[in-house]
């Protein structure tokens, strides 16, 4: 079992328990987030811990790092350690779906999942992602309605992406990304344009709104792409979008800014969708403000 779960980042884990303010019992409640390495950048274990001692519900929220090969065998292990709900990010949000029991209605449409349940035996998924925009393109006062949309990606959150977008009734929806074959299976199964991606910095591409759903932010994490992104042409740009946080330096933003088009980071969809999966777990409403100021404190 040690083998399938990699050890936790301790200073993570240290803070978490220190939230507490308390030692942990038989009635604490630990809840988890899933991913490789990059589980160690994710705010989740912050913000929830900080809004768990808000509310007062005695739990702790830890990451843990996972292979990609041992993903069933993880996912299995939530029964067994007696997990009482996780969190599913890059890059498993659709490889784990296998080994869970039920799907919400949204997800099975999706066909991702970053929220998981456990009721007993029973796990079931559910795509939080989706609503988490909604909400913040809401914050932001931003009507995506009868207006173009380029979304970057063909994993979980793209999907994610695209399917609230057209709930939204943005149109037309291009969608592009290294692999053709996954864009293609993206549309076919959610709605969109396919674009090519060799295409997409030859030529301008008319869109109001630009979504990154990729893992990529930082001009280290792909230098090609982000050369590649400078090229970008989007007449009439109204809003760029990047799911992703917490980057130094961040190309996607300094393209809006080069352009003078408005930019958001993925933190207010991250505080949203944390909303809605806190109330899945626990049963309790609680206002996304808290969650943006423990995002904030993060």
């Amino acid at each position: 079992m040690a083998e399938l779960l990699q050890p936790l980042n301790q200073t993570v884990m240290k803070s978490n328990v220190d939230s507490l303010d308390s030692k942990t019992d038989s009635q604490t409640k630990v809840f988890c987030i899933l991913s490789d390495e990059r589980v160690f950048r994710s705010k989740s274990p912050e913000m929830f811990s900080t809004v768990f001692k808000r509310t007062g519900i005695n739990a702790l929220y830890v990451p843990f790092r996972v292979e990609a090969e041992q993903i069933g065998w993880a996912i299995k292990s939530l029964r067994v350690l007696n997990i009482a709900g996780a969190n599913i990010t890059i890059p498993y949000k659709e490889a784990v779906i296998p080994y869970l029991d039920v799907l919400s209605e949204g997800a099975q449409i999706i066909g991702s999942i970053n929220t998981i349940t456990c009721v007993g035996e029973v796990l079931k998924g559910y795509n939080t992602n989706a609503i988490g925009l909604m909400n913040a393109l809401e914050e932001a006062g931003y009507e995506p309605a009868a207006k173009p949309a380029l979304v970057f990606g063909t994993g979980g959150a793209a999907r994610a992406v695209v399917f609230m977008l057209k709930w939204l009734n943005a149109e037309p929806i291009f969608v592009t990304g290294r692999s053709p074959e996954k864009v293609r299976q993206l549309v076919s199964r959610l709605g969109g344009e396919v674009l090519a991606l060799d295409t997409v910095f030859d030529r301008p591409v008319s869109a109001n709104i630009v979504v990154n759903a990729t893992s990529v932010s930082g001009y280290e994490e792909s230098p090609e792409l982000s050369a590649r992104v400078g090229r970008l042409d989007v007449p009439g740009c109204e809003l760029m979008l990047d799911l992703n946080y917490g980057r130094s330096k961040n190309f996607w933003q300094d393209i809006a800014r080069a352009r003078n088009v408005r930019f958001m980071d993925g933190l207010p969809s991250l505080a949203y969708q944390a909303r809605y999966t806190f109330k899945l777990w626990t049963g309790v409403v609680v206002d996304p403000g808290e969650f943006i100021t423990a995002l904030a404190a993060a």
